[in-house]
């Protein structure tokens, strides 16, 4: 039986590799050494080695300085994208394992509006992860945080590093409790409103004059009414029956479903914020961060359809 010779021969070793490596990336034989916790002649001599495999010469040597030749710096570029080819085979190899724990940072009205009314039948399909959701104001941070995928609200998702996807649309319009609905007998008009208990959010992008305006009612006068930071405390009272507000379809629509909420006019504006998936590029190929991306698309479009 004849064994064919190896088609990797002239792949130099390991040791030559990163010790050129982080001498061209760094210019310097002393720190390249350092960094690899070897001495600086064991540097020069895997370099030397290198040099000697290939016949090409790939630094010029200074007394107190190191450049690249131009053959040099081309193998550097090349090496580089190879290595890179290396770590994220390796990454994935890593994460293929989907048990474990998964980290999800959301805002808190989407987490008990939304998220929290289904994550439930993600976990029965996937017993081997557990499910950690994080409910903060503020963004979460991937290189402090332990955080593997983050459902953020926003109008322009452009996040250095990190893959943005569109998760989920939303629309703004009015909304109250069926028990003060119902106690208009039917003569609940826009205008009513002026005259009603109306709630307003901070740090919101529609309001009520947006809406009251859409329905062709302008100039309107300033809008007293009781303010809340978070949108969950302010539909925690509307279903308590104590005036309207304006909802967002991701945290109302399941309510008004259940016949908790009641949308009583058909005018609805479209929001400048939506919902996006947001996890760094580098992860993007991960198991488990696949696994609940999918699930989340899907949740969201059956949502869509109603």
């Amino acid at each position: 039986m004849r064994i064919m010779a190896t088609q990797y021969k002239n792949i130099p070793s390991l040791r030559s590799i990163k010790a050129f490596e982080a001498s061209a990336r760094l210019l310097s034989f002393t720190k390249a050494a350092e960094e690899l916790h070897v001495t600086q002649a064991a540097i020069s001599h895997q370099i030397k080695n290198l040099e000697n495999m290939t016949g090409v010469k790939l630094f010029d040597r200074y007394n107190r300085s190191l450049k690249l030749t131009f053959d040099g710096r081309l193998y550097y570029i090349s090496l580089r994208s190879a290595l890179e080819s290396i770590e994220k085979a390796t990454r994935q190899l890593k994460n293929k394992d989907t048990s474990g724990t998964l980290n999800i940072s959301v805002l808190p009205s989407f987490a008990s509006k939304w998220l929290s009314k289904r994550i439930w039948k993600f976990q029965q399909q996937h017993h081997e992860l557990d499910v950690r959701i994080s409910a903060f104001e503020w963004l979460t941070d991937f290189n402090k945080d332990d955080c593997d995928i983050a459902i953020r609200y926003s109008a322009d998702p452009n996040y250095p590093g990190l893959k943005a996807e569109l998760l989920m649309e939303e629309e703004v319009f009015p909304v109250c409790s069926k028990k003060l609905h119902d106690s208009y007998a039917g003569k609940l008009l826009p205008e009513t409103l002026l005259q009603a208990n109306l709630y307003h959010e901070d740090f919101t992008t529609e309001d009520w004059h947006d809406w009251f305006t859409a329905v062709g009612m302008s100039p309107i006068p300033k809008l007293r009414g009781t303010r809340f930071s978070h949108m969950a405390m302010m539909l925690e009272a509307v279903e308590n029956h104590q005036g309207f507000a304006l909802g967002r379809t991701p945290l109302v629509q399941d309510d008004i479903k259940r016949g908790l909420l009641v949308a009583p006019f058909d005018v609805k504006l479209k929001s400048k914020m939506s919902y996006y998936l947001v996890y760094p590029e580098a992860t993007e190929h991960d198991q488990k961060l696949q696994i609940i991306r999918q699930w989340l698309f899907a949740e969201a479009e059956q949502f869509k359809q109603g």
